[in-house]
């Protein structure tokens, strides 16, 4: 459940894939289109001695022998920029997703900042507070620029969900906006039942 009508909340609900998504369509596009480029000459749809032609053009393959120095060299490079881009992909995807501070102040020599670990300790310290809630987990995402949160509330049995529904955004994210002075901020909320104080059966 997202607690902003903004369509930025959409970041405070998981991490953004988009640049590895856009990467993975190109990639899986090339390869459509080269399938289908080859089904089409093998099909002789582009004439039959096109389609009769070995896989490797013989005078393509004749300039590699004759360029085999520039070929290799080439080929080196091309792979070592391949491994490059693909570690750094890799690398991209697994590193853990930022937790960034927010500047409230970026005047020269009076610069305020306050770290994502107080905003998240903040939140999570009025979210408790909450009656029904009987623990929270807060943590900021998103960017300087763009904060959101995401929040998990731990519920007591029986509690009313409409009633912390409202008092979370009345007394817990009104309060967050106002003292961080922003007009918006998306969050995430998740509702779960504590089951960590159930009474063991005998």
């Amino acid at each position: 459940m997202s607690k902003s009508g903004n369509s930025t909340a959409t970041k405070a609900l998981s991490r953004s894939y988009a640049g590895e998504r856009a990467l993975t369509f190109l990639v899986g596009l090339l390869a459509l289109l080269g399938g289908a480029l080859a089904l089409v000459v093998g099909a002789g749809w582009l004439g039959e001695f096109r389609g009769r032609r070995p896989l490797l053009d013989p005078i393509a393959v004749g300039w590699l022998g004759e360029h085999a120095t520039t070929a290799r060299i080439a080929a080196i490079v091309l792979g070592v920029l391949l491994l490059v881009l693909g570690l750094r992909w890799a690398l991209r995807s697994l590193r853990p997703e930022p937790r960034p501070d927010l500047a409230l102040d970026d005047a020269v020599g009076a610069e305020l900042v306050v770290t994502a670990g107080a905003i998240s300790g903040a939140v999570q310290a009025d979210a408790e507070q909450l009656d029904g809630v009987s623990r929270a987990r807060v943590r900021a995402v998103g960017s300087r620029t763009s904060p959101a949160l995401r929040i998990t509330l731990y519920l007591h049995e029986g509690t009313d969900l409409k009633r912390v529904w409202e008092d979370l955004d009345l007394r817990v994210l009104t309060r967050a906006r106002e003292s961080l002075g922003l007009d918006v901020l998306p969050t995430a909320v998740r509702l779960e039942l504590d089951t960590s104080q159930a009474k063991r059966v005998r």
